[in-house]
């Protein structure tokens, strides 16, 4: 790839604050066509970027990542103006008991959703694939929260968002390892708080992440609520 090329390439992607390391871009460049259009690899570029473990791909400045002291507890509250890049590893409906998602995946299990008070069977499904993953998920994915996510800087720093506004493309149907870029965000006691405006979703999954996430979801929400007691709390 001509340099002038790989620099347009990365030029784009910084302007949605990825900051590929030397290697990805090397390659990326490696497996593209000669003459491939520049628009083309922009989009390829960023759509396979944004399936990566940033871990390993992404190489931001300090400031696109988590503070380094974000845990010490003498810090009840902070602001962190970002931009920065994290992905989503795993997210959980606070606004919903876990034994009423267990319940909801268990009827679409069986092919039934509900339509006000009524209970509607779905039948004839094309592609058992879909369905399997459909399940795993549920209908609660149409939820509007809250939601606790678990987050990851591409450094690895671990770190919970509380989404309690119900915010465009967040909710139990998203991607693990969907890319978030998160701006002017308060920090309180080493929790992120996600609010209008401060959150961009860029998209993305990570495959086999996603996969096991979705998998073990109804085995999840079933111990969790057993741990939480069989007497009243239901999680």
């Amino acid at each position: 790839m001509a340099a002038n090329l790989l620099a347009e390439l990365t030029q784009h992607l910084h302007a949605r604050h990825l900051h590929p390391t030397p290697a990805w871009l090397q390659s990326f460049a490696s497996t593209t066509r000669p003459n491939t259009p520049l628009p083309a690899l922009k989009q390829t570029a960023l759509f396979r970027l944004l399936a990566t473990d940033i871990t390993t791909s992404l190489s931001p400045p300090a400031s696109s990542l988590f503070p380094a002291d974000i845990f010490n507890a003498r810090i009840q509250s902070r602001h962190v103006a970002g931009p920065l890049v994290c992905q989503v590893l795993d997210i959980s409906d606070i606004g919903h008991s876990n034994w009423s998602q267990v319940e909801s995946i268990e009827a679409h299990e069986r092919g039934e959703t509900t339509k006000g008070r009524e209970i509607v069977r779905m039948v004839d499904r094309e592609d058992e694939n879909d369905h399997n993953e459909a399940a795993a998920v549920g209908p609660v994915m149409a939820s509007k929260g809250p939601f606790k996510l678990l987050l990851q800087d591409a450094k690895g720093m671990k770190v919970y968002a509380l989404d309690l506004r119900g915010l465009e493309g967040i909710n139990m149907g998203m991607s693990m390892g969907t890319k978030l870029v998160v701006r002017n965000v308060d920090v309180r006691r080493a929790v992120v708080m996600l609010e209008p405006g401060g959150v961009q979703v860029l998209g993305g999954k990570m495959e086999a992440l996603d996969k096991a996430w979705k998998a073990g979801r109804k085995e999840r929400l079933v111990r969790d609520a057993r741990g939480v007691g069989e007497g009243g709390g239901d999680g």
